[in-house]
């Protein structure tokens, strides 16, 4: 094989370079086990590739995760932030209600302070209360540890079934 075609094998995707293998792989089933110099070589290639493309895959999920990290930094400060602002409008709404309620209705240029009033319900204990005033709210879901344990004894469920699942795994 000349440069031109290791060159053109470098440049396959991760998909391509596992479709070239099967294919050799094809081939040489075909030939009852024979490999060619031809083949040992592309076999070479192709692990070559394996390995390159692996890399630098791994350099980019590396590179995605640590990304992804800061960005949950950030997440936690800007919602540390918001938490710390949340609570100096809290504090000072407060502080403008205690003044509304010792000076009374004021006025500060075009702004007016006062108080508005409104209703709330507060229950102490909603099992205590009569029928008529609860609602009741059902929320039901698979309780999948269960029915993973009833597959695995060999019980037959109609509309579940045990799926494998293949999570890549780098040491």
């Amino acid at each position: 094989m000349g440069a031109t075609s290791e060159m053109i094998i470098q440049n396959k995707s991760l998909y391509e370079i596992n479709e070239s293998q099967q294919f050799l792989i094809s081939q040489i089933e075909d030939l009852e086990g024979e490999i060619t110099p031809e083949m040992e070589q592309q076999l070479e290639i192709t692990k070559s590739c394996l390995n390159q493309k692996s890399m630098a895959y791994l350099q980019v999920i590396k590179h995605k995760e640590g990304f992804n990290d800061l960005i949950d930094a950030e997440i936690k400060r800007l919602q540390a932030l918001k938490k710390r602002n949340t609570n100096i409008v809290l504090r000072l709404n407060s502080n403008l209600l205690s003044a509304v309620k010792t000076f009374g209705v004021y006025e500060v240029g075009l702004q007016k302070f006062g108080i508005r009033k409104s209703e709330s319900i507060e229950v102490e204990f909603i099992n205590e209360l009569p029928e008529e005033y609860k609602t009741r709210k059902l929320t039901e879901t698979a309780n999948k540890m269960a029915l993973k344990k009833a597959i695995k004894e060999g019980k037959e469920i109609e509309g579940v079934t045990l799926k494998t699942n293949f999570n890549l795994k780098i040491n």
